[in-house]
């Protein structure tokens, strides 16, 4: 007898990591696998393959943020920390920075820029799911998130936590890669992306796939338009967005109305 096929109904809804469409619960493993892997050399391996244009990006992004001196912001997918402590600095003494992220290995990596920041006292750790965050509505000033909504699962609900935990007026900032906007750059990035990164991913961390997964879920994203739209969709208003380095990397801002 023929052997039935399985039935997608009984796998649970698919979505994407990278290229790959995979089942919802599969994800979170795979996600979780990923930053496992790339955690003690996060730092490293973004400096190296951005060339150090990660840490301009992200002065870039925290200036479009506009935070105040006591402001309380919130950092959704903080990872290592480099935006917290550009954050934390800007808010001041008085300011509070709460950095979330569902992999404790990212946050353990990135601890002793911390320890060793003058704004350490102003950072706060909590592990959570940014899909679940794990605190309090209109809790805070602001909200930022930088390379790490791709990653979610459902990217609309992690958008939907943190305009749920901004105070009416808050603001949002997401800052995210995207694709070079003149044509003979994004060859060479894609050139570059497939082959060079995943190389010196296994010659560096010691893993090919996991930075294959990384151009792909870049291409994945939604472009700077798309993201504008879905953030207004979900209640963000004067959302804009500015593209740096060519559109490698944009930043968006938007208002919680």
């Amino acid at each position: 007898m023929d052997r039935q096929a399985p039935n997608p109904r009984n796998q649970g809804k698919m979505v994407c990591f990278g290229y790959r469409r995979v089942a919802e619960a599969e994800k979170i493993k795979l996600v979780q696998r990923h930053f496992n892997t790339v955690a003690r050399k996060y730092d490293l391996m973004n400096t190296i393959l951005s060339f150090g244009l990660h840490h301009l990006w992200k002065r870039s992004a925290i200036r479009a943020l506009g935070l105040n001196p006591g402001d309380r912001v919130i950092d959704v997918c903080g990872g290592t920390a480099d935006l917290a402590i550009l954050a934390a600095r800007a808010v001041g003494t008085s300011g509070r920075v709460v950095l979330c992220d569902i992999n404790r290995l990212m946050m353990d990596a990135g601890r002793s820029k911390v320890i060793g920041s003058p704004s350490s006292r102003q950072i706060i750790y909590v592990q959570a799911d940014a899909e679940q965050l794990s605190v309090a509505d209109e809790s805070f000033d602001a909200a930022m998130v930088g390379f790490g909504i791709r990653n979610l699962t459902h990217m609309d609900r992690g958008f939907q936590e943190m305009r749920r935990v901004l105070k009416p007026g808050g603001k949002l900032m997401c800052l995210e890669f995207s694709l070079p906007t003149a044509s003979w750059f994004r060859w060479l990035y894609d050139l570059y992306s497939f082959s060079i990164m995943p190389f010196l991913g296994k010659i560096l961390v010691g893993s090919w796939q996991a930075y294959i997964y990384l151009p792909e879920s870049i291409r994945m994203f939604p472009h700077a338009e798309e993201l504008t739209a879905i953030l207004q969709g979900i209640g963000f208003s004067r959302v804009t967005h500015r593209r740096l380095t060519n559109g490698i990397a944009v930043v968006h801002v938007g208002i919680k109305a």
